[in-house]
């Protein structure tokens, strides 16, 4: 079968070709459609099994990375996305698409798809933009289809908003219990799994994410965001070390891809069955 992915574009959305690129490349056809279309009715998300949110600076990120765009979803695309999540489609967003999710409601999300927003991504401690290679460590866990069989991966991340916060915390407990806490930052030097909770020291955790966070899911396990991007490490030779790992001739999938190959097997497979 042919998985149909619409990769959102709009508004300052930049990594939208990127993203298409990655889903192409694990045998998905990938369609980028504004997002007015969906919003006017001249598209509907019926019409395909994943939908994408990428990074970029959506509308310059005034008021806030995320916001006006999480609105603009929230409120123009409601029942079209609370009824794409509930006849089983994927979603993904990615640093600011990950804003985007968080700032509408969708994550962490709720059982009732209610887009009541429980967390946010606040500014990076640092106090300025974090541009740099990170390792991420995903929880063996986890109902999230989006990760798999995932144990660690080296990913960069860019973004000046990723600590990803809650005013309650005992949400935290409740979305680590229920395995929504999907990814953390991590000490690359450290055994796996790593179990502790402690903040990392920077650039470790490059934003200071309560519990290291740098992505979630919801309860259904097919909503996920991060901040990092795996797309951008969608093959060896974008690897921050490749040329200290491998020979000059020596070539093949990056670290990232997975995720998305993740998602579309998984597309593949319940639609056979």
């Amino acid at each position: 079968m042919t998985v149909n992915v619409a990769i959102l574009t709009g508004f300052g959305i930049n990594c939208d070709r990127e993203t298409a690129a990655v889903f192409e490349m694990v045998g998905a056809k990938s369609e980028r459609v504004h997002v007015n279309k969906f919003v006017n009715g001249d598209r509907n998300l019926s019409e395909f099994q994943i939908m994408a949110v990428s990074g970029g600076f959506s509308f310059g990120d005034h008021l806030g990375s995320g916001r006006l765009l999480g609105n603009r979803l929230r409120f123009g695309m409601r029942e079209q996305v609370r009824e794409f999540i509930q006849n089983g489609g994927l979603v993904i967003g990615i640093c600011n698409g990950f804003q985007v999710l968080v700032k509408m409601g969708l994550l962490p999300g709720d059982d009732e798809i209610s887009f009541t927003q429980t967390a946010s991504l606040a500014l990076n401690d640092s106090g300025h933009y974090e541009d740099r290679w990170v390792t991420l460590e995903f929880d063996s866990n986890s109902h999230c289809v989006w990760t798999k069989g995932i144990e660690r991966i080296r990913v960069p991340v860019r973004h000046g908003e990723g600590k990803f916060v809650t005013t309650d915390p005992k949400l935290l407990d409740y979305w680590a219990e229920n395995g929504q806490i999907v990814v953390k930052y991590v000490d690359p030097n450290n055994s796996y799994p790593s179990s502790s909770d402690e903040l990392l020291k920077y650039p470790l955790s490059p934003n200071a994410s309560m519990r290291n966070i740098a992505g979630v899911c919801d309860p259904t396990g097919r909503v996920f965001g991060l901040m990092p991007h795996p797309e951008a490490n969608h093959s060896t030779w974008l690897g921050a070390t490749w040329t200290r790992e491998l020979k000059p001739t020596e070539h093949g999938e990056g670290e990232g891809l997975i995720l998305f190959r993740n998602a579309v097997d998984y597309v593949e497979k319940t639609s056979i069955n």
